[in-house]
C-alpha cells in the first residue's frame, strides 16, 4: 500500500514515515496536497504550527476534504488531528473542516505538555486491535469538537480533559505521536495501515 505523508514543510518527518514502514507501507512524501491525494492512503503529520500547515494545505483544501469524506483512509498526527477542525487558535488559516469545532490552547500551566499520558475511554475498533494506555505527546493545543462523539479515546493534562483520538468514517486523528509511543504505538500504526487496506 502506498501512504502520502503530506509535507508542511517544517520539522523532521523520518521517525512517521520509518514508522508506516515498518508496518509494511511504501511511503510517499509528498509537498503538493493533490499529489498527496493519488496515494491508498493519506497521512497527516504532527510537526509544525496551525498557521504555516494551514497555508500550504489551502491549494488543496477542498480536494483533500472531498477525498476524505468519499472514504480515502486518512491518518492525523498531533497537528495533523488539529488540521481536520476547522480552526485554530495557533494561528490564521482554515482547517479541512472534516470535523465541526476548533482547536485551543490547553488549560494549564505547564504548556507545552511534553512526555507521557494516559489514554482513557479509548473506544475505538483500532485500539482494541493495539490497546494504547499510555502514549507520548508534545502540545500546546488540543481539539474541541461540537460533538463529543467523535472522540474515541480521551486524555487529561492538568485538570483539562480533551480528545486524545477521533474518528470521522475512515479519518482517524490522534492528540499523541505514535511512533514515538513505543512498542503500543507502532502497534498502533499498524493496525491503520491494515485497515485502510481494506
Amino acid at each position: 500500500m502506498i501512504v502520502g505523508l503530506f509535507d508542511y514543510g517544517a520539522g523532521n518527518l523520518h521517525s512517521l514515515a520509518r514508522a508506516l514502514e515498518a508496518g509494511g507501507a511504501r511511503v510517499r512524501i509528498e509537498t503538493d496536497p493533490m499529489s498527496a491525494l493519488s496515494a491508498d492512503a493519506l497521512v497527516l503529520p504532527g510537526v509544525g504550527a496551525f498557521g504555516a500547515a494551514a497555508e500550504r494545505l489551502a491549494p488543496g483544501r477542498a480536494r483533500m476534504r472531498d477525498a476524505l469524506a468519499r472514504g480515502l483512509p486518512c491518518l492525523g498526527v498531533c497537528l495533523g488531528m488539529q488540521l481536520l477542525f476547522e480552526g485554530s487558535e495557533e494561528g490564521a488559516g482554515e482547517g479541512l473542516g472534516l470535523v465541526a469545532g476548533r482547536v485551543t490552547r490547553l488549560d494549564a500551566r505547564r504548556v507545552p505538555q511534553i512526555g507521557w499520558n494516559a489514554l482513557e475511554g479509548a473506544s475505538d475498533p483500532l485500539f482494541a486491535a493495539a490497546p494504547v494506555e499510555s502514549a507520548y505527546y508534545a502540545n500546546s493545543f488540543a481539539c474541541r469538537p461540537d460533538d463529543a462523539a467523535v472522540a474515541v479515546a480521551w486524555s487529561t493534562h492538568e485538570g483539562d480533559r480533551f480528545p486524545a483520538a477521533v474518528r470521522r468514517g475512515r479519518t482517524v486523528g490522534v492528540q499523541f505521536h505514535p511512533e514515538k509511543s513505543s512498542k503500543a504505538g507502532l502497534a498502533f500504526v499498524r493496525a491503520w495501515l491494515a485497515e485502510a487496506a481494506r
